[in-house]
């Protein structure tokens, strides 16, 4: 009952501490240089949320010929538009220009990059886990979510892979606006009937799901998102702020939880007080006849503290396994930790702190527990021993 009563606590601040810590890496680590995300009219979070961490679905579409005017204002420093809308086995496909790696430092591990329209750069994980390569080929689906039903007729070439980033980039397949433009092209022109007139309007009309961008000075922040908010029917969203809003909210429960675990480990040790409380008091005959034969004091409390400190070595290694399993199962039961990789490798550092907490409290345990060992009157307790 002690173990599993300290293992329940352990499971709680472990778990908490990685969730708390990868939502850290993916706010830090993914923003990049992103100082503003431009795109449609929405929620602001959804639409940080699908163009810099690519967990949510786009707000909608923005004209790319809008986008191209304001990137072209002093105050921005670099502008990369992103769009996309298909998928291939669930990884996103983004539609992009060369700027778009250098918000990551990505570099090109092998092959080159994208050149011409229906080529792709695959990011590492996706490389990794699809198992393709320089050359392969292979057709997008409709939509963010993996599909057999519609997909594309144009095949997209590997010429690159990335090296790994540990960010976002890494599960993403990365190609040029052309290919994301000539697929729905061709997938209008099918539904349409190759319209000629419905073709010039397409053309004239050429849409991207939003405009990352990075400013050449941090006074840009305080002006050009309300002017872009205000005077067009797009709107800009900063990421550090509304990241730091969502983490906020959720840090409310987490804050919680913590608590409800740090009230459990203080619970979980008063038991194992009790426990070998109870076992030096019920072997009081047995502790005495010891010192008799010579054992000291010491020696006595040696045992009582092997026990305590076995009790705590195993909620630790119970409690450090049932964390990563329950984590990855419950992140693939929804569907996010293979495609996002949500997250992260648990610190050893914070590990380390949970272990030192509990072994402070289980030493405290000991040290209560053992005041009997310390005043054991041998002959009362053996002339009492029936």
């Amino acid at each position: 009952m002690s173990i599993f009563i300290l293992t329940l606590s352990i499971v709680l601040l472990l778990g908490i501490q990685q969730l708390e810590n990868s939502f850290k890496y993916q706010m830090e680590n993914n923003l990049g240089n992103i100082d503003l995300v431009i795109g449609a009219k929405g929620s602001p979070l959804q639409l940080v949320l699908a163009s810099v961490l690519h967990m949510d679905n786009p707000t909608g579409n923005i004209l790319y010929e809008d986008a191209k005017k304001i990137s072209k204002n002093p105050l921005i420093k670099t502008a990369v538009p992103i769009s996309y809308g298909d998928n291939y086995k669930g990884y996103r496909i983004v539609g992009t220009n060369t700027k778009f790696l250098k918000l990551y430092n990505a570099k090109i591990g092998v092959g080159t990059i994208v050149k011409n329209t229906m080529e792709v750069v695959l990011g590492y994980e996706v490389a990794k886990q699809l198992h393709l390569k320089i050359g392969s080929t292979f057709l997008s689906s409709h939509g963010l979510i993996e599909n057999n039903i519609d997909v594309h007729s144009e095949r997209l070439k590997v010429v690159g892979i990335l090296k790994p980033t540990q960010k976002v980039i890494d599960r993403l397949i990365i190609t040029n606006l052309e290919s994301v433009w000539e697929v729905h092209h061709h997938t209008e022109n099918h539904e349409h009937e190759i319209d000629k007139s419905h073709l010039k309007d397409f053309d004239e009309a050429k849409e991207i799901t939003s405009l990352l961008v990075s400013f050449r000075t941090p006074s840009a922040l305080l002006t050009f998102p309300r002017k872009i908010n205000k005077e067009t029917n797009m709107q800009a969203a900063l990421p550090k702020y509304e990241l730091d809003r969502l983490y906020r909210f959720t840090g409310v429960g987490l804050n919680t939880i913590s608590w409800i675990a740090y009230m459990i480990l203080v619970i979980s040790c008063i038991t194992i007080f009790i426990s070998l409380y109870k076992m030096v008091k019920e072997r009081a005959f047995d502790l005495a006849l010891l010192r008799t034969y010579g054992a000291s004091n010491f020696q006595l409390i040696k045992m009582v503290a092997y026990e305590g400190f076995l009790i705590g070595f195993l909620a630790l290694l119970f409690g450090l396994i049932v964390t990563e399993v329950g984590l990855y199962f419950i992140t693939n039961i929804i569907e996010i930790g293979g495609k996002l990789n949500l997250l992260q490798q648990f610190p050893i550092k914070e590990f380390f702190k949970t272990g030192m907490v509990v072994f402070s409290m289980i030493i405290l345990s000991i040290l209560l527990a053992i005041y009997p060992i310390i005043k054991i009157n041998i002959s009362t307790i053996l002339s009492h021993e029936e």
